[in-house]
């Protein structure tokens, strides 16, 4: 079964992830899957835009440290997201951790519910989101980024959106996007595709200068004795020998 669903209505085009075993954590085969959908979205004439969205109460709990992608999968698993030539949309009804918040990040447009949470866990297991920092540095509050990410504090939708994690959250996250996917559909798609270039263009500018020594950076920090305790600890559910 694929991680990754596919449906259609009018012109939008959802992709829901789908991997409850693992909370929709970002294991190979997932990025490898979403990869795959957004390519065949991008090259579709009749799709507008695309919705990204999840099953379960978690949109994404961050790497799979059982089955992780890789830094170099995910790089260009974000990069394809802000490079797409058509708005992608987060819709967002759970938990978001670590490198899910790297997804909402690289899309254009998001939208939580109420009842969401998010937390930079990273430094929690030994590592920096290396990665992540891309998509999220220009789109972001700097002040917040650095509270959250130095300390991997949970946060709620209302704080997400004031750091401009995310575009905007209410109790109903469908309702929230009905304008939203109203207005795309109404755009048209030479419209979109050059709005979007110039909207991304800082955030591209930033993956061709940095994603090399990121994801050197990524590498070097999970093959880390200390990555490997904290990863070993969260596995088991315990404190790494780290916490006083």
């Amino acid at each position: 079964m694929s991680p990754v669903g596919h449906a259609r209505e009018r012109g939008v085009q959802t992709l829901t992830l789908d991997s409850p075993h693992n909370r929709n954590a970002l294991s190979a085969a997932l990025v490898a899957g979403l990869a795959g959908a957004l390519a065949e979205a991008g090259e579709d004439t009749g799709v507008r835009a695309v919705v990204l969205t999840h099953t379960g109460n978690t949109f994404s709990a961050g790497a799979d440290l059982r089955d992780p992608p890789g830094p170099d999968a995910l790089v260009a698993l974000l990069r394809q997201i802000v490079a797409l030539p058509k708005p992608v949309v987060a819709r967002v009804t759970g938990h978001v951790r670590a490198g899910g918040l790297g997804l909402l990040a690289a899309c254009d447009i998001a939208a939580a519910s109420t009842a969401s949470t998010f937390a930079f866990t990273e430094v929690r297991i030994g590592v920096a989101p290396a990665v992540i920092s891309l998509p999220l540095l220009p789109r972001t509050d700097p002040r917040a980024l650095a509270r959250y990410c130095l300390t991997g504090e949970r946060f709620d939708a209302a704080e997400a959106a004031r750091t401009g994690l995310v575009t905007a959250a209410g109790d109903d996250v469908d309702a929230v996007l009905e304008p939203v996917l109203d207005g795309v559909r109404r755009a048209s798609p030479q419209g979109l595709a050059e709005t979007k270039r110039l909207l991304t263009a800082k955030v591209l500018e930033a993956f061709d200068r940095d994603a090399a020594g990121l994801t050197a950076l990524s590498a070097r920090l999970f093959a880390s004795p200390q990555a490997r305790e904290g990863m070993t600890a969260f596995l088991e559910r315990r404190d790494p020998e780290w916490v006083v």
